[in-house]
């Protein structure tokens, strides 16, 4: 059995995670996502939904068979205890696949780094990106 990890914010779960999450099961048999606690997330702006909300939703997706919040601290802690075969990134999430690499060799994580495709957008004006569903939020609600 091929196991997977997913990771991510996952904040306002929209149909470019579930184009990832669809994509990260299909390198394996078993897929789990790691969900990043709000105060790990310091490469943009924080989520706006708590840790135990957005693993709750991330786990009702049909591809994801468990969910789990992140380590308090050691964002490595869940991958060195989970052990699996493939960890898929985001197409554009901003980690550096050679610097996970090191870091797994190093505490004797055998496994491959691999990207997710891309999901482009179907129709006009469909949103994939939790940024821009803010962005239209407060352009649209923003004046209540």
């Amino acid at each position: 059995m091929t196991h997977v990890i997913a990771q991510g914010t996952f904040d306002l779960l929209h149909p470019g995670h579930v184009h990832y999450l669809r994509d990260a099961a299909a390198f394996g048999d078993r897929l789990t996502v790691i969900v990043a606690r709000r105060e790990n997330v310091t490469h943009k702006e924080p989520p706006i939904l708590p840790n135990r909300q957005r693993r709750d939703v991330v786990a009702a997706v049909d591809a994801v068979d468990d969910a789990i919040v992140g380590h308090p601290e050691d964002i490595f802690a869940p991958i060195e205890e989970l052990d699996p075969d493939v960890i898929v990134l985001g197409h554009d999430q901003h980690h550096d696949e050679a610097a996970i690499e090191d870091e797994l060799a190093r505490r004797g994580v055998d496994c491959e780094v691999r990207r997710a495709s891309p999901r482009e957008p179907e129709y006009d004006g469909e949103l994939l990106s939790t940024g821009r569903i803010i962005d239209r939020i407060l352009e649209e609600r923003g004046d209540r």
